[in-house]
């Protein structure tokens, strides 16, 4: 029953009453205060034990939930080390922070000339393909160089191990976190003040974009502009260069490729987030004053390369007996023509990318707002030769003595395109790149590196092999001749 606000019974609800109204819940009240207290019933015992056994419940959870294991870990003090956010896996998850770590930090990166006046270069993606190369090539002229790398699993994150431990050797610290992580991203921004920034971290594969979209857009999107609003506030603004791709030329028919050709038809989501990637380059260099400078790669390969490359899953599945899949693209009417790409060699790309950062203007912002106009540069980086990949597959089967088994298909819409070509001439001239290594000396060199690193008694007997034909050659001819 619940209590009566109304007038006492038997008086009038005329406005003349009101006054008289005494409110009747002070009673009731006591009521049934005294009623429950002297005639306790198992019913109202147990509504009692209920209630409080479920206030009790209540308040262990609510203790457990808001317990600071649980809660989101406060802002750590600088000397505390922090957990890395966007990490490939729980159990991987990267600690950085501390006295000890900034000791590394600040080690890694200190310029090593001894005139003093190298660069001090953040190297994104320093565990990959391009980024190990890079860095050790700045590192080897007393740079100082820091890696930043998540390890991430979309290929063999022992490779990428691998490449981190060669770089430890020579003095590089590859400091374990994601490009994303904007609070990591000002603390090493605030424990160094770079000079340069050369981003190479990205999702990389055409493919892989139609099994994980969101993948590309968070690393090629997000990440890069996470690294912007970083390097905008810096003190002092670093000069970027940075990775982007000649995928972005899509479907133009317009060879060789030039940068001032169109790009606003990607092929894939991956040249749809390179080709964002300009875009927002240009925005932060208009509003913020960075010295931006893109560079379009054009099929790399090499030592170390990505297992998701043509050149290395061939090599693999060759001499795996796996058969091997040759696309063709379709050309006029019935005629097929297989599909070209202008390989470039490792070298020859750390060159131009060591080439861009020496020309880098400086940028012009201060305290994150723009004082003047700043470089805003794009290039081309290839070797201006493309090759069918039927020849590449050709001197694979020379170079591994194993004939391969080619399965000839019409190329998918994977986002594939059927040919590239890279015209190099602003490079040329502005960069001083000249790209020296042909295709049949660069296969040559990831062969060997290909066979030592993960068929080591392979190598041995093709080494074995090698030097008895030497032996025989030199009985015959008195003399020998090496390929190098």
């Amino acid at each position: 029953m619940a209590p009566q606000l109304t007038g006492a019974p038997g008086t009038a609800g005329a406005a003349g009453g009101a006054a008289s109204v005494k409110p009747q819940f002070h009673h009731f009240h006591h009521h049934r205060l005294a009623t429950r207290h002297h005639h306790p019933s198992p019913t109202s015992l147990l509504s009692k034990l209920a209630f409080w056994s479920v206030c009790s419940l209540s308040l262990l959870l609510a203790f457990l939930l808001l317990s600071p294991s649980a809660a989101p870990a406060p802002r750590a003090a600088p000397d505390s080390p922090r957990r890395s956010l966007h990490t490939s896996s729980p159990s991987a998850a990267a600690t950085w922070g501390g006295a000890a770590w900034e000791k590394k930090v600040r080690a890694s990166a200190r310029v090593r000339r001894a005139n003093g006046r190298g660069l001090t270069v953040l190297v994104t993606g320093a565990a990959g393909f391009v980024g190990c190369h890079a860095a050790a090539a700045l590192r080897r002229r007393g740079d100082g160089v820091l890696g930043l790398d998540n390890f991430n699993d979309y290929y063999d994150p022992a490779l990428k191990r691998g490449r981190a431990a060669l770089l430890a050797r020579s003095g590089v610290y590859v400091v374990d976190g994601d490009i994303a992580d904007a609070e990591l991203l000002a603390k090493l921004f605030d424990v160094v003040p770079f000079t340069h920034v050369l981003h190479l971290a990205a999702q990389a594969g055409v493919r892989h974009a139609l099994v994980d979209p969101m993948s590309y857009v968070r690393a090629n999107v997000g990440g890069f502009v996470a690294l912007l609003e970083a390097a905008r506030m810096a003190n002092p603004q670093p000069a970027i260069v940075w990775a982007s791709s000649s995928s972005v030329y899509g479907l133009n028919s317009h060879v060789p490729f030039s940068e001032h050709d169109r790009t606003d038809r990607p092929a894939s989501l991956y040249a749809a987030t390179k080709k964002a990637g300009e875009e927002i380059a240009h925005a932060y260099n208009h509003i913020y004053g960075l010295s931006l400078t893109a560079l379009r790669f054009f099929t790399v390969y090499g030592p170390w390369g990505r297992p998701d490359m043509a050149y290395f899953f061939f090599t693999r599945d060759i001499l795996a007996g796996r058969p091997i899949t040759v696309y063709e693209s379709a050309g006029g009417g019935t005629h097929q023509t297989t599909i070209s790409r202008d390989f470039t060699y490792i070298d020859d790309i750390v060159k131009g990318c060591v080439g861009a950062l020496d020309t880098a203007g400086r940028s012009t912002g201060s305290g994150g707002k723009k004082r003047g106009p700043a470089p805003f540069r794009t290039y081309n980086l290839g070797n201006t030769s493309p090759v069918p990949v039927t020849q590449l597959v050709d001197l694979l089967e020379k170079l591994l003595k194993v004939k391969a088994v080619r399965k000839i298909v019409k190329m998918p819409r994977n986002g594939d395109v059927p040919y590239t070509h890279a015209n190099i001439s602003l490079a040329q001239r502005e960069l001083g790149y000249r790209p020296s290594t042909d295709l049949q000396t660069g296969v040559k060199k990831f062969v060997r590196w290909y066979l030592e690193y993960y068929m080591p008694g392979f190598a041995g007997k093709q080494k074995q092999h090698g030097s008895s034909n030497s032996k025989s050659s030199r009985g015959r001819s008195g003399n020998t001749s090496s390929a190098r």
